[in-house]
């Protein structure tokens, strides 16, 4: 299951030692804690010979604290630099010397279906997984992001977050982000869905240097939406968040977006980004207890409840 530098036509030690270990603390009271803790441990990779690191964002997000480790046993301090909430990429940048070899990045577009890749996580190769390309499809999550084609690994990597999905050629494909039960099309296979690496090219400089993508941000409700046989069901809303504001309540079925009726999860929320940008009041046509019912959203840009860390 663990790769061997017999296996690969690249440096694997290097590869492996480009993964360092995140370690991120969140504030109590920070809006993401209840949901994903205010302590979070996984994965970043070392993209730039500066040590800036590349992450999935939700370890990072509203993050006071951060330490990096590397395979060699370095403790080093860093700072966020930015979370891109539609890639779901996230920037971190060492307050030191890293001394960790940099990971090139390859693209997505170059493998298929039913190719072997290597899954990295920190702590060198029994920490690695030999795997394949199952799927590569969209992708649509419960807290308003969709991703137009995502990669689906198997078997699962158990410390995905943040983990780096490596070609045969050890060039770096994606970011693990999460687990899932449904990686392979028409049957239950436990598997990782992987953010492709190709997303990080368009925004990469602006989120350097502005520390957000160039694109308005889109309008986000704090409607957390399932999709179940056929039908969108709202599964909770977020606390004090517009959609809570509106009225809208867990239960709730989503039938129409501006009048238009979304024909699944992904398209709920394209049709609700559609609308214009973050601010702007989403129509919404939801049935409760039989009944149609109408509610006005006031959108809001998300990163505004979020906890904003000192900077260093």
């Amino acid at each position: 299951m663990q790769p061997s530098q017999r296996q690969v036509n690249f440096d694997l030690a290097a590869a492996l030692d480009a993964v360092v270990q995140v370690h991120a603390v969140i504030p109590d009271g920070a809006f993401t804690t209840p949901i994903l803790g205010n302590e979070r441990i996984g994965n970043g990779v070392v993209i730039g010979e500066d040590g800036l690191v590349l992450t999935i964002g939700y370890l990072i997000t509203e993050a006071e604290t951060i330490w990096l480790t590397t395979n060699s046993g370095a403790v080093l301090p860093a700072t966020v630099l930015a979370y891109d909430f539609a890639t779901g990429f996230g920037l971190v940048f060492p307050l030191g010397k890293l001394n960790a070899p940099v990971m090139q990045r390859g693209s997505a577009k170059t493998v298929s279906v039913g190719d072997d890749v290597i899954f990295i996580g920190h702590g060198g190769r029994s920490h690695t997984l030999n795997a394949s390309i199952v799927d590569k499809r969209e992708f649509a999550g419960y807290w308003e992001y969709v991703l137009d084609e995502a990669i689906f690994t198997a078997p699962a990597h158990p410390q995905w977050g943040g983990a780096a999905l490596v070609g045969q050629d050890g060039l770096l494909l994606g970011i693990g982000s999460l687990v899932v039960d449904d990686a392979a099309p028409g049957k239950p296979t436990q598997g990782n869905m992987i953010v492709p690496i190709d997303l990080l090219e368009p925004v990469l400089d602006d989120l350097l240097t502005r520390g957000r993508s160039p694109l308005p941000p889109r309008p986000w409700l704090g409607m957390y939406t399932a999709e179940s046989e056929g039908q969108l069901v709202v599964a909770n809303v977020a606390p004090m968040g517009p959609a809570e504001r509106a009225g809208v309540i867990p239960g709730d079925f989503v039938t129409e977006v501006d009048g238009a009726r979304p024909a699944s999860l992904a398209d709920l929320f394209r049709r609700i980004w559609h609308v214009g940008p973050a601010g702007c009041e989403i129509p919404l046509t939801l049935m409760r207890d039989g009944k149609l019912l109408r509610a006005n959203v006031r959108s809001a840009d998300r990163s505004d409840f979020l906890y904003k860390p000192k900077m260093h």
